[in-house]
């Protein structure tokens, strides 16, 4: 699971396709198409500061196709709303990100009408006729934190403390797979579940007001949170430190945000699972493209029936975060290295 590994994984990605468009052009023009993609939330860093521009940016550089690009702010009414649009408005694609996976399936079903082809964008939609998906091994998610997690709680002489499982959102269709990798490795480790959530929205603030309510209860037997993403991580930060918890509990991530590797550095957070998004992006752009012009999308496997590519996460923790996400150029030391982490970097051999 080496980062060169995953940078392989990018330049592969136009040979997974029978062939690929001449670069030329850009997003702003609709003379060979035009490709809707619709991301769930902002609450989640990734989508504005990765999908959204490196998506477009390959679009670009494969031919003059137009993107209408929409972001649903975590309401599903509103994602099926800016999905009509997308299809009045012409879209020959649709690259859905859907919010709540469940009722996505009407904006499938209208798309299907149409005869416009949907392309399922890291999370898997509950129904219709999906031209293809592609994402992460979503339960290797799960197992990749619950592993670290229950590794640094023995490594602490707390391998049968309680914990709190702070999951994520109940419309995410990604959720109960990170949760049924994690569990898997949680249940057989011998810690004690004190509570588990399933976080609305992924909101980092039902998180941190959850975790407040759990601490006036369990207090200092709590020894570790696991938490699905980094921005609940964030929010049971938050809440953990404000309840001045002693010892200070592990807990996890996942999306490699600039705070996250941050926290690490500082020991507020144990680790978090880096998702390489320019392959993600660049896979989805070039299929979406592939099915305006026709070309044939050879697959690697199938998924419930649909055509997928699954890409492999990484752990990232103090020990790696130059070999990951340094390395990939996800993030550069600068970015991480602020003036008043400098002597942090230096420890961990950041620089």
């Amino acid at each position: 699971m080496r980062a060169t590994a995953l940078l392989a994984v990018a330049t592969a990605v136009c040979g997974i396709l029978a062939g690929c468009a001449g670069a030329s052009g850009g997003t702003g023009a609709d003379d060979d198409g035009t490709i809707a993609l619709l991301l769930p939330d902002a609450k989640t860093a990734r989508y504005e500061t990765f999908d959204r521009p490196l998506f477009e940016a390959r679009v670009a550089e494969l031919g003059p196709y137009r993107v209408l690009y929409s972001n649903a702010d975590g309401d599903a009414t509103k994602q099926q709303q800016q999905a009509e649009s997308a299809l009045a408005a012409g879209a020959d694609v649709l690259v859905l990100d859907a919010f709540d996976t469940q009722a996505a399936v009407s904006i499938v079903l209208s798309a299907n009408a149409q005869g416009v082809p949907v392309i399922s964008y890291d999370r898997l939609i509950a129904g219709g006729d999906l031209a293809y998906y592609i994402s992460f091994d979503n339960e290797l998610v799960g197992d990749l934190q619950a592993t670290e997690f229950v590794r640094a709680l023995e490594a602490e002489g707390a391998g049968s403390s309680g914990v709190l499982l702070v999951n994520g959102s109940p419309t995410d269709s990604n959720s109960a797979q990170f949760k049924e990798g994690a569990r898997r490795v949680i249940d057989a480790s011998g810690l004690q579940v004190l509570a588990e959530y399933d976080t609305p929205g992924w909101s980092p603030e039902k998180a941190q007001e959850w975790v407040a309510g759990q601490i006036a209860q369990y207090g200092d037997q709590i020894a570790g949170v696991y938490a699905a993403n980094d921005g609940v991580a964030g929010g049971a930060i938050s809440a953990l430190k404000a309840g001045n918890v002693s010892p200070f509990p592990v807990v996890t991530g996942q999306d490699a945000e600039l705070a996250a590797i941050q926290r690490i550095l500082t020991g507020d957070q144990q680790m978090t699972v880096y998702k390489a998004i320019r392959p993600q992006a660049e896979r989805a752009a070039d299929v979406a493209v592939a099915l305006i012009t026709g070309e044939k999308i050879l697959s690697p496997l199938e998924i419930q029936g649909t055509p997928a590519t699954l890409l492999e996460p990484v752990a990232v923790t103090i020990d790696n975060i130059m070999e990951t996400v340094v390395a990939d150029g996800f993030w550069t030391v600068q970015d991480i290295c602020t003036p008043a982490l400098v002597a942090a970097c230096d420890a961990a051999g950041i620089r």
